[in-house]
């Protein structure tokens, strides 16, 4: 074996994605470990072995190398349901790719990834929502924690949203509660006796999250059976589409007929099903944005926005803060039978100095952590995990050293040069707004005007 093809060999048998590869008869040539574990076949019991015998119930309409041996087209993402050698259903997605030298088809490469677990999760998912009606947690507006201006203003305008029928889209960061919006415009509309349905649209390939949202026909691909999708099950209620920025842009394009037709058809399928659902979508990144990457349709967000609810991130609601700790210390008081009466003031220097990336999310999960650790009853910052402590308290670990004052410079001087940078910094971040540049700051307007008076410093 030259050094090409041990290299060949340690690619194909360290990497997830199952790989076959067969010549121009259908018989298999290479069979790598991945696709063993997928398939329950050992190398040795396929190579060389064509594909009919290893798997009667396929055929060249049924089988994706077949098909792209017969085509000689690439296939992909193609969703396929079989049995493998233990007699066991698995569900791949694969992409299949026809070998073609000078005009001669010489055989074809299949790349499997395995989604036998998740398909099954789904499965039962929808058995669930089918023989329980109450299986979603109900959420209402007077659940909902914050005080902030901004926020309540956001309040305000879903609850106006739930007096509709119309489309939503909700913008927001991860973490700050799209889903817990989504679900009180539900219950507090008159669609609330009717199912609440959430797929997020980032967790599938779209070969399979189309099956999940229109449902299949038994015969439309090897494996299908007849199974309504998420529009049938959230038919007379609402389907949340969360974050809709990842849904394949093949699939948008469906989604819109959805929206302006009122109807879906099952995949397969010839006929049509007309569904009154109310579509909630959410986004975490700014849509104009998607847009312009090419991840989100114009059409179908201008289609979804008939309601536009953005939610601030924690870091610009910071007095919502000691609201959201006092609830999470109460609901793990109480979970982990603890008797936390008290945050210490470095704790809450942290909470406030923080900018908070994962948003409430990230706040309850911290939470959380150190509510494990605690043995008295007020919570401290030795409380929280390293890595945590790091992030939240690294300007309380700073010493000397770190700062690097050299004593020769006097100290208000010192100061007035960081003071200087850093205004000067988040300046040219705001491109010289100043109530931008004073947002980031924390500070009032009125005092950055006097600080860049005083330090001349101006476009």
């Amino acid at each position: 074996m030259d050094f090409n093809e041990k290299l060949l060999e340690i690619i194909l048998n360290n990497i997830d994605e199952g790989i076959h590869v067969v010549d121009n008869q259908g018989n298999t040539i290479i069979y790598n470990k991945a696709m063993e574990q997928i398939e329950g076949f050992r190398a040795d019991e396929v190579v060389g072995k064509n594909l009919i015998d290893l798997f009667p119930n396929l055929n060249e309409s049924t089988s994706t190398l077949l098909t792209s041996l017969k085509t000689q087209q690439s296939i992909v993402e193609r969703y396929q349901t079989y049995l493998n050698k233990k007699g066991f259903n698995i569900t791949t997605v694969n992409t299949t790719v026809p070998v073609i030298v000078d005009g001669n088809i010489l055989g074809a490469i299949e790349i499997s990834k395995n989604f036998t677990k998740i398909k099954e999760l789904y499965d039962r998912i929808l058995e669930l929502r089918n023989n329980k009606d109450n299986f979603n947690e109900k959420k209402e507006f007077s659940d909902i924690i914050g005080g902030s201006a901004e926020f309540l203003k956001t309040i305000e305008l879903a609850k106006k949203a739930s007096k509709t029928n119309s489309t939503v889209l909700i913008i927001g960061e991860t973490g700050t509660g799209k889903e817990v919006i989504a679900r009180c415009i539900h219950y507090s509309s008159s669609r609330s006796d009717k199912p609440f349905v959430a797929v997020n649209c980032a967790a599938l390939p779209e070969s399979l999250l189309e099956g999940i949202l229109f449902g299949t026909v038994k015969g439309s691909f090897t494996g299908a059976i007849n199974r309504p999708g998420l529009f049938e099950q959230a038919d007379g209620g609402t389907l949340l589409l969360d974050e809709i920025n990842s849904m394949p842009v093949n699939l948008q394009a469906k989604l819109l007929r959805v929206l302006q037709e009122g109807y879906i058809r099952r995949v397969g399928d010839v006929k049509d099903i007309p569904i009154d659902v109310r579509i909630i979508a959410t986004t975490n990144e700014d849509p104009y944005t998607a847009i312009l990457e090419g991840k989100l349709r114009k059409d179908l967000y201008y289609r979804l926005s008939v309601v536009n609810i953005k939610i601030p991130p924690l870091r610009e609601r910071k007095e919502d803060i000691p609201i959201f700790v006092n609830e999470f210390i109460k609901k793990y008081n109480a979970e982990l039978i603890k008797e936390v009466w008290e945050v210490a003031d470095e704790v809450y220097d942290g909470f406030m100095s923080y900018d908070w990336p994962g948003n409430v999310r990230e706040l309850k999960n911290y939470i959380e952590g150190a509510m494990n650790m605690v043995t008295g009853h007020i919570l401290r910052m030795e409380h929280f995990a390293p890595n945590v402590q790091e992030v939240l308290f690294k300007r309380f670990n700073t010493s000397l050293h770190d700062i690097k004052y050299n004593f020769e410079i006097p100290l208000d001087e010192y100061l007035d040069n960081i003071e200087r940078n850093i205004i000067q910094a988040a300046m040219e971040k705001s491109n010289y707004n100043v109530t931008k540049a004073a947002k980031m700051l924390q500070i009032k307007r009125q005092t950055l005007q006097h600080k860049l008076n005083k330090y001349g410093i101006n476009k």
